[in-house]
């Protein structure tokens, strides 16, 4: 017996139980099929412990030895294998595909099987045991039917993961590569070129004793945060003279990511036999991820020395702030008085530091500055034009679109020396929403109210990509529960200025822990499962749910004018008129609704006649205008 992997007496025990089990059940078939030992699922980082097919099924089978009863957990986890099946491996897109949890010590299994099977012809988890199975699998193959599987043409499909950026993180920091862990089709070969690309420039600037600033770009949900996380974990070693940092402003996304990195080092290490504490393994992940305000806080204590890393990665680059922000907060919390740089600019002048060679690689999302003072792409060009001349520049072309305020920077890039435009900085297809790649296209002429333009990207993605709209709060809790299969995680989210929603039981003012939120299980009450708490603009930015419920509140509404802005203050709303103010809040909505994997449910409330904060005027035009757009409501 050989494996790729170690191989312990209980899982040699597993096997011969399956494998005995399996010839039990399948004796008496005439029929030919195919058996796979420790299938892997790439995206899931895990293997199933049986593929079989017969005639015209793909089943999935999950063995428990020793167990008598289903728990969740089981359940989701063959669920998950065959759901990453559906949507992942090309010749099982169209395939009947049944999980099965195959029970060892089960009492008294059910006589009789009630088949589910749901409109991607995944079948719902049937249990088992092992002296069932025979029956279970007759009763799936006469209760289904489609055309047979042919296990040759099965075996030669390729799997195109698309995983969400914590099971991202988890892969490279546990050592795969960004083309192991993500799709390899023409629409994605460019989350790999793209990467490789900046790989070459911080070889170059070493090799040729240069400093580079380079800005990747990218549509939400392109994966721009999964090339920085790809090209640190390039050089994790700070002996290397490559050795480089993935540094974020996004609080959530740096403490998320950082537990969930030592959660999955702490299970790895226990599933080993290794013993491996929760702090030992939060260091280590807080090395490999750090945030921007660290980094920079070290910067301020030695004003002389260059920082260890030749390489920084700033992600969400576009959040960095503006002169009069950074000064206000160097002197309110830092005691810094007199502060005259903008924060791009003193994280450039800190990599500057360096005598011979650094490079700065900016993450940069257009539309997505959600906060006072983030000063966007413009503050990082201005920086290098006025202090920088000498940093060659790399960007894409495609800034030039609306959400990069173009026009506010691009008669500056003429003060510096050096600028190489290279289009394989720009990722254009959103690898999140992997059903519909489109859907931030649609999402922004929804926002920028292009009323067309719209209606034909929805009627494009609409089949693929499940997006309702309802006036009902609980009916969209409802959807959200009904659609979630497996350990598919959902939840609601709001804007920041979301405030008249405490009626509904959604009080954005209350602290939210996106740890818990993010990264719990079902069960516990913090997590996005309950539909207790919702997430806004701040919480979710840089990830992602499967499912999600957007709730939209009167801060942003449709008039025939066009968006009409407003926050919430004392008691009653106040038109927001700065500029500025109102680009944040119609940012907010493109962060909230390019959240979803899967699909998204939109909820605009009713309003009440007897409350002046919640007229119904201020919400019934906006879902008008949603409903115009072929919106289906639920």
């Amino acid at each position: 017996m050989s494996s790729a992997f170690s191989v312990e007496e209980p899982q040699i025990y597993a096997w011969r139980t399956e494998i005995n089990g399996l010839r039990q059940s399948l004796r008496d078939w005439d029929t030919d099929g195919s058996i796979y030992f420790e299938f892997p699922i790439p995206r899931i980082g895990s293997r199933a412990d049986v593929i079989l097919i017969l005639k015209h099924v793909l089943f999935v089978l999950e063995y428990k030895v020793g167990e008598q009863a289903a728990h969740l957990r089981h359940i989701e986890q063959v669920t998950d294998y065959a759901l990453d099946l559906k949507n992942f491996h090309e010749s099982s897109h169209n395939k009947v595909i049944a999980p099965v949890l195959v029970l060892s010590q089960m009492k008294s299994p059910s006589s009789s099987l009630r088949i589910e099977k749901a409109a991607d012809e995944v079948l719902r988890t049937l249990v088992t045991d092992q002296d069932h199975i025979a029956d279970t699998l007759k009763a799936v193959l006469q209760q289904t039917s489609s055309a047979p599987i042919k296990p040759a043409e099965w075996e030669s499909g390729r799997y195109y993961p698309s995983p969400t950026i914590v099971e991202a993180a988890k892969a490279l920091y546990s050592g795969h590569s960004v083309t192991e862990i993500t799709r390899s089709d023409s629409g994605a070969q460019n989350l790999a070129v793209t990467a490789n690309f900046v790989a070459s420039l911080i070889e170059s600037a070493r090799q040729y004793q240069k400093k580079i600033i380079c800005f990747v770009s990218g549509v939400p949900g392109a994966r721009k945060t999964l090339v920085g996380l790809d090209v640190a974990n390039r050089h994790t070693d700070k002996e290397d003279e490559l050795y480089s940092v993935y540094l974020s402003g996004n609080g959530p996304l740096v403490a998320i990511l950082q537990e969930a990195l030592a959660r999955d080092r702490v299970d790895r290490a226990k599933r080993i036999g290794d013993h491996l504490t929760k702090g030992e393994a939060r260091r280590g992940a807080k090395q490999f991820i750090q945030n921007v305000h660290h980094f920079r806080d070290a910067c301020l204590t030695d004003t002389k020395n260059p920082p260890v890393e030749h390489v920084a990665i700033f992600d969400e680059a576009q959040r960095a702030w503006d002169r009069e922000m950074t000064s206000r907060f160097m002197q309110r919390k830092r005691g810094v008085s007199n502060f005259e740089s903008s924060e791009p600019e003193f994280l450039i002048s800190c990599m500057d530091r360096h005598p011979d060679w650094a490079v700065i690689v900016c993450l940069i999302g257009g539309g997505q500055e959600i906060n006072t003072g983030e000063a966007g792409l413009s503050e990082w060009i201005y920086a290098l034009a006025k202090r920088y001349r000498d940093w060659e520049v790399y960007l894409s072309p495609n800034l030039s679109e609306s959400e990069y305020r173009y026009n506010e920077w691009t008669h500056k890039l003429a003060d510096i020396n050096q600028v190489h435009l290279n289009p394989d900085l720009h990722l254009s297809v959103s690898m999140r929403s992997f059903r519909a790649e489109s859907l931030s296209k649609f999402v922004s002429a929804t926002l920028n109210l292009e009323l067309l333009t719209a209606r034909s990207l929805y009627s494009e993605i609409a089949s693929r990509y499940p997006i309702r709209l309802t006036r009902s709060i609980e009916t969209a809790k409802n959807w959200l529960r009904q659609k979630a299969r497996g350990s598919e995680r959902y939840g609601l989210v709001v804007s920041s200025q979301a405030v008249r929603l405490k009626p509904h039981a959604i009080d954005v003012r209350c602290p939210l822990d996106p740890i818990h939120w993010f990264l719990d299980e079902r069960e516990d009450v913090r997590s996005s499962y309950y539909l207790e708490d919702a997430a806004t603009e701040f919480h979710v930015q840089g990830l992602e749910l499967d499912w999600v419920g957007v709730v939209w509140d009167g801060d942003l509404r449709y008039t025939e004018n066009g968006w009409s802005k407003h926050s919430f203050i004392g008691a009653r709303w106040n038109r927001v008129n700065k500029i500025e103010r109102q680009n944040y809040l119609i940012n907010a909505y493109r962060v909230l609704l390019t959240r979803a994997r899967q699909g998204m449910i939109i909820v605009v409330p009713e309003g009440d006649k007897r409350d002046p904060t919640r007229d119904p005027s201020f919400y019934d035009s906006t879902y008008e205008y949603l409903c115009s757009l072929g919106v289906a409501q639920e």
